[in-house]
């Protein structure tokens, strides 16, 4: 069933013929901000306007733009004419959409990077050769001026020329860029035992990292569920400091062995000022851990499955990973090999810690434990 609805325009009056099932159409559309870009909708009516001989200022009124966004649209949207005869090519708000799209996904700012940017270039090397990430690249550059600004973009723009493959570098190179997500709240779980004192005993002063000395520890294993050779980390939570030290087995007696090689490397009589606290999880292999208290070493154990209660320890170990994957023997790596990778994580500039290495920090805070262990001796 047709109806006719009636439309006043200024200086015309015309009948529309709409259909009773389609009583919402109509050839107006809502209000527009000005300075947005024209939508089909406003194409659609520019054409109804333009079929009643409105005059551009009058459609650019009624549309809510200037005369000459109007003029750009007409011509975008109407077709060249083939030949002399006919009628000349009307507008088309199907054309003038997809011509806008077309030049729409051409819109883009050029790009601030070129391959053979020296700082391109030193960003490429640091990636491959050290693992470094993109900001620390960028933060470290900065802070000792290794490049003339002109040649410096932001972590941003390094991330974004990464993604559109402008740079000679993948994904792959830079993982951190891959296995970001977003963080879910994680509740606390009491269904296992824990092996010594709580990390609710633990000094709340520890987690704001404002003192040096206080440890997180962790084991990597390889393959085989550790029933080979694996590697006990340790990290220092205000410099960052990453101890990997590769043991015969993911036992007790392993991780204790290697804790007392430290606490000879150290000094036994400063072994528990330069580890203060340690904190562990509740695996087997850490069962004989409170024993370092004997030593003044105070420790302390997260929940049960409670891994995001030491994530310094944990976001290290995946660093960790870039030089042994998952899956990979440990068998396979010598002694000196885990100490090189630990080495080169130390050298490697921390935004937190303005672009300082955690090597930089950890031998300050060791020379003034040392230098009070002299000062006090005389």
């Amino acid at each position: 069933m047709l109806s006719f609805g009636r439309i006043k325009l200024p200086h015309k009056t015309y009948w529309r013929r709409t259909s009773m099932s389609q009583t919402n159409s109509s050839t107006f559309t809502p209000s527009r901000q000005r300075g947005q870009h024209l939508k089909f909708e406003d194409r659609c009516s520019l054409k109804i306007f333009k079929k009643l001989n409105f005059s551009l200022r009058h459609i650019a009124s009624e549309l809510d733009c200037s005369p000459s966004t109007v003029l750009n649209e007409l011509r975008r949207g109407t077709g060249e004419r083939n030949g002399t005869r006919g009628r000349f090519p009307s507008y088309s708000a199907k054309r003038g959409q997809a011509n806008y799209e077309i030049n729409r996904s051409k819109c883009h700012k050029n790009h601030k990077v070129s391959k053979d940017n020296p700082f391109i270039i030193w960003v490429t090397q640091q990636v491959k050769s050290h693992k470094w990430s993109l900001d620390a690249c960028v933060g470290y550059a900065k802070k000792h001026r290794l490049f003339d600004e002109k040649y410096m973009v932001c972590t941003k723009t390094l991330y974004n020329e990464l993604q559109d493959g402008n740079l000679p570098l993948t994904l792959f190179d830079v993982p951190e860029a891959l296995g970001r997500s977003k963080k879910k709240r994680m509740k606390v779980r009491q269904h296992k035992r824990i092996s010594g004192k709580s990390i609710d005993e633990r000094p709340a002063t520890i987690a704001e990292r404002t003192e040096c000395g206080h440890w997180e520890i962790d084991t990597v294993v390889g393959r085989r569920g550790g029933k080979e050779s694996v590697v006990l980390t340790l990290v220092e939570k205000q410099t960052d400091y990453y101890i990997a030290l590769k043991i015969p087995g993911k036992d007790t007696v392993s991780v204790m062995t290697a804790l007392e090689v430290l606490r000879e490397e150290y000094g036994e009589e400063h072994f528990s000022k330069v580890f203060k606290t340690i904190t562990a999880d509740n695996g087997p292999e850490f069962e004989r851990l409170s024993e370092l208290e004997a030593y003044g070493v105070s420790v302390y154990f997260a929940h049960p499955y409670s891994s995001w209660e030491r994530p310094q320890n944990e976001r290290h170990n995946r660093i960790f990973r870039r030089y042994i994957p998952k899956g990979k023997s440990i068998d396979n790596y010598s002694s000196e090999q885990i100490l090189e990778f630990a080495d080169e994580m130390n050298a490697l500039p921390r935004k937190q810690l303005e672009y300082a290495t955690p090597e930089e920090l950890f031998d300050s805070f060791l020379d003034a434990v040392y230098s009070n262990a002299e000062n006090s001796a005389t």
